[in-house]
Order: structure tokens, then C-alpha cells, then sequence
């Protein structure tokens, strides 16, 4: 009788034990990762800025961290390592390099942490739980159409000024330009860089002064571009520059993408036609909140989540869905 005792109050102490382990773990402030290409980009900024933010509302620990600069691998590699050891269960990643990364990420979630890539994809798209992004070729179809009805009649002379080979970010926004220009052939899933009807194509690293160089190699190979697409505005503000030294700024028409508050007050300025705004408050908040459910529930997010794109313009062109400037300014991120 006595053993048959003991057996119960051991199992029940080892019930107890357990209990009080998930309630802990449960109770536990949940840690979540937040790792950007760079940390002085604007968009990441504001992408930081919605994570802290949306990490203090719901009462989570936010880590941080970023790569030295866009493209730096290595630097994303140690930051997921490092938010592994630090507890993190969810980490929230805009891969530097789509392919490269998905070694550490897939080491991470081996070991129970979710990771949602945010504004771009990883290569492949199932290297990651889920994907919070902007509908990047959606974004580049917009300035194409808008691009295609503001030149008119007019023949048109296409100089892109693009990312970085590879990047598929890069690669869905030229080839929904392209596509939203009237060139056939191109849809949501071509994987290359696609060049039919462009006369300059070079790559800005989303960089203003790159972006001009860039422009200034452009117009050398050809002096008649007049559009000008490029990756963000950060480069279509080089761009500007080379071609406003060139006595070109009132002959050429610019569109890019990203929409935060510099690039919308470009637009008001007639600096850049139109751009697609997006929204990295938004991925950040969603990812947060995601994670949190995650630590509270064990319940994984999965899939791709568009989180939205709308053309800014201050000269709206029928049948292109636009808002003007002061909506851009409105919803805008970055000072």
C-alpha cells in the first residue's frame, strides 16, 4: 500500500513538475528577431520601427540586427545564429541574398524557430514558414501602365536601373515594368531579367550615387532615353541628378517604387512621375504579432501575405488605378 502511495505521489509530483514547466514556458516573454539588409535604408528603418513597436504592444523582447550592407550575407548568417542563442523563437528576415541564406535558416528551424522572410523572398520561397511582402511585379506593372500613358504617342527610349543580378526583388519590379509596358512575353513567374525593348539597363544597388553613375553610363550609350525606371528612390534621385547636369530633367520621365516620405516628396516636386508605395511598417507589425502567437500557441504562420502596393501620382492616368501625393505623404515612412 505504502509503494502503491508513493507511485501516486511521484507521478502526481511529476505531473505538477510538467504543468508548472508549460506554464512558465508559456508565461515566458516570447523573443522575437528582427534581422534587414541594412540599418540606415529608410525602409528599414520604418520596418524596425513597427517591429519595436508592435513587440512593446503585445509585451515581446525584440532583438535586432543588419548586414553591414546590401548583399552582405554573411553578416545575415551570424545575426540568425546569434538570435538562435540569444532564445529567439521567431525570427523576421529580409534575406540579402536569396539563395546563400537558406543554409542558416534552415539550421534555425531545425531547432523550432519559425522564420518569416519580409520584403523578399528566399530562393526557394519554402525555405522560410512565410512571406509578409509587397507584390513586387504588382508594384512594377503600376509604373509600367502609368509609364506607358504619360509618354503617349510618343516613341519611347527605356533606360532600368535595377538592383543587383539575381536578387528576385530586383527581377519582379524590372519585369513588371516591362510588363506593364506593353512588352509581351513577361509574366509573375519569369525568373530572368528580361531586356527586350530596354536601351540601358544597369545596376544601382538601390544606391543614390550609384543610381547616378548609372544614369550618367546610360546616357552616354544612348543621349535619347526619356523614361527611366528604377529599383527605388534612392536611385531615381541619382538618377535625377546626372540628368539634370546633362540639361535632361524636364525631357525624361522617371518612375520607381517604394514610397516613403522623400520619394513621395519627390513626386510632389515633379522629380519622379509616379512610384508604388509600399508598406514595411506593416510586414514588421504582422511578423511580430505572428511570432507572439507562435510562442503563446505553437501555431506556425505559412503562405505568402501580400501586404498591399498603391501608385502615388500626381498626374493620374485613366484606367490606372492612382492616389496623389498628399495620400502618399499621408501613409509615407522615412523623414
Amino acid at each position: 500500500m505504502r509503494k502503491v502511495i508513493a507511485t501516486a505521489a511521484l507521478t502526481t509530483l511529476a505531473a505538477s513538475l510538467t504543468l508548472g514547466a508549460v506554464q512558465a514556458q508559456s508565461s515566458a516573454q516570447p523573443i522575437i528577431g528582427l534581422i534587414t539588409k541594412t540599418e540606415t535604408n529608410p525602409f528599414f528603418v520604418k520596418m524596425k520601427e513597427g517591429a519595436q513597436k508592435e513587440a512593446t504592444r503585445l509585451g515581446a523582447k525584440l532583438l535586432t540586427a543588419a548586414g553591414k550592407a546590401d548583399g552582405d550575407n554573411a553578416g545575415q548568417v551570424a545575426a540568425i545564429e546569434n538570435m538562435v542563442a540569444a532564445g529567439a523563437k521567431t525570427i523576421l528576415i529580409t534575406p540579402s541574398d536569396s539563395k546563400a541564406i537558406v543554409p542558416a535558416i534552415a539550421k534555425a528551424r531545425a531547432q523550432g524557430v519559425m522564420v518569416i522572410a519580409l520584403d523578399s523572398p528566399t530562393e526557394p520561397a519554402s525555405a522560410v514558414d512565410a512571406l509578409f511582402a509587397t507584390n513586387n511585379y504588382q508594384a512594377g506593372i503600376l509604373i509600367g501602365q502609368w509609364a506607358k500613358k504619360a509618354m503617349g504617342t510618343k516613341k519611347a527610349v527605356i533606360a532600368t536601373l535595377d538592383l543587383f543580378p539575381g536578387h528576385p526583388v530586383g527581377i519582379a519590379r524590372h519585369n513588371g515594368f516591362l510588363a506593364g509596358f506593353g512588352i509581351k512575353g513577361i509574366t509573375a513567374s519569369t525568373t530572368a531579367l528580361v531586356n527586350t525593348s530596354v536601351a540601358c539597363a544597369q545596376d544601382s544597388f538601390g544606391d543614390q550615387t550609384k543610381g547616378q553613375t548609372a544614369m550618367e553610363n546610360c546616357l552616354q550609350k544612348n543621349p535619347d532615353i526619356n523614361v527611366v525606371y528604377t529599383i527605388n528612390e534612392p536611385a531615381a534621385a541619382g538618377a535625377y541628378q546626372a540628368l539634370k547636369a546633362a540639361g535632361k530633367e524636364k525631357s525624361v520621365l522617371i518612375v520607381s517604387v517604394d514610397g516613403g516620405c522623400a520619394g513621395v516628396r519627390n513626386v510632389e516636386g515633379g522629380v519622379i512621375g509616379a512610384t508604388s508605395q509600399q508598406y514595411p511598417l506593416k510586414m514588421a507589425s504582422m511578423g511580430v504579432a505572428a511570432g507572439v502567437n507562435y510562442a503563446k500557441t505553437g501555431k506556425k504562420v505559412s503562405g505568402y501575405t501580400d501586404t498591399g502596393v498603391t501608385l502615388i501620382t500626381n498626374k493620374a492616368m485613366s484606367g490606372v488605378k492612382s492616389q496623389n501625393g498628399k495620400f502618399g505623404l499621408a501613409n509615407c515612412w522615412g523623414q
